[in-house]
């Protein structure tokens, strides 16, 4: 499994689609802060609007765009084009989702809005390591014909009521989230953290190498030939890239994985350490702690969906 892949699925994300909306004219739409275990998103199928969030420039968002909100902040939907206000927003009920609209006919803005629930911890090392907000192009790494298709497909699911519609629409979203960041990565992002080290190919078989085998005593002779580097330019490298070091990046992709163990597994703590690289439970439940802010133990129990 490569990186991005492996990491997506430790963070165990949970798409949840809650609203489509088909709006006209002037509008402006609020969206309150949202809870810690939940990460907004909304993508634009057709048409444009412009998002503001306190004290930072607002966004222009335009068809094909992905936005992420990480910290779940307060938001505005608007139009770009300021005006007379528009008819009243309606709600209807129509398809799988909850419909807002304020005319007929075709929109200005074609817009599905949802959120990732998330498990906290579990989840940290992706959403942490995420611009705030985080806007991407989707344009930027797919054809327009797929994109058209993509988009196309959430519209029909959503729309109807058919067999299997929610698990479809959910996946999809799923899918638009690893375009999203693959998309980040292609436009290289200007930041160290991440994105930038993903898009790294300098980088890659160390990367590769730590997520294929997270328990091995990896040091960094060991990763800098991977990589055809001497250790120095290999250490300096990787921190200027991920804003890291190697041994950090390590760390926390360990405590991921021990993470997602804890919760979705019964295996014992023992056995958990020791796949992630520690002799003894001791020293795991330490660093475990210092990395998640709860020992191992009471982060396995306070999630009911361990299996």
């Amino acid at each position: 499994m490569d990186v991005l892949s492996r990491i997506i699925e430790l963070a165990r994300l949970r798409p949840i689609l809650d609203l489509r909306c088909r709006l006209q004219g002037a509008f402006d739409i609020d969206h309150p802060v949202v809870e810690a275990d939940q990460v907004p998103f909304h993508l634009v199928l057709e048409g444009s609007c412009m998002i503001s969030i306190h004290g930072r420039r607002p966004l222009i968002l335009q068809a094909g765009d992905f936005l992420l909100l990480p910290k779940g902040d307060a938001h505005v939907i608007s139009a770009i084009k300021k005006g007379p206000p528009s008819a009243p927003m309606r709600l209807s009920h129509a398809g799988m989702l909850p419909l807002r609209q304020n005319g007929e006919g075709e929109p200005d803005l074609d817009l599905l809005c949802g959120h990732f629930a998330c498990d906290g911890g579990a989840s940290s090392m992706l959403l942490d390591a995420l611009p705030d907000p985080f806007h991407a192009s989707l344009s930027a790494v797919q054809s327009e014909s797929t994109l058209k298709a993509l988009a196309g497909m959430l519209r029909d699911e959503t729309v109807g009521e058919r067999p299997g519609a929610l698990a479809v629409a959910t996946g999809l979203c799923l899918v638009l989230l690893a375009l999203a960041l693959r998309a980040q990565g292609t436009a290289g992002p200007d930041m160290p953290g991440l994105l930038s080290l993903l898009a790294d190919q300098r980088l890659w078989k160390a990367l590769q190498a730590m997520v294929r085998e997270p328990g091995r005593d990896w040091t960094i002779d060991g990763l800098a030939a991977l990589c055809a580097m001497s250790r120095p330019t290999f250490a300096r490298h990787f921190k200027e890239s991920a804003g890291t070091s190697p041994h950090a990046f390590l760390r926390d992709l360990r405590m991921s994985i021990a993470g997602d163990a804890l919760v979705h597994t019964r295996r014992s703590i023992a056995d958990i350490a020791a796949d992630v690289g520690y002799a003894s439970e001791a020293a795991f439940g330490k660093t475990f702690k210092a990395s998640m802010g709860i020992t191992p133990a009471r982060f396995r129990h306070r999630d009911a969906r361990t299996v």
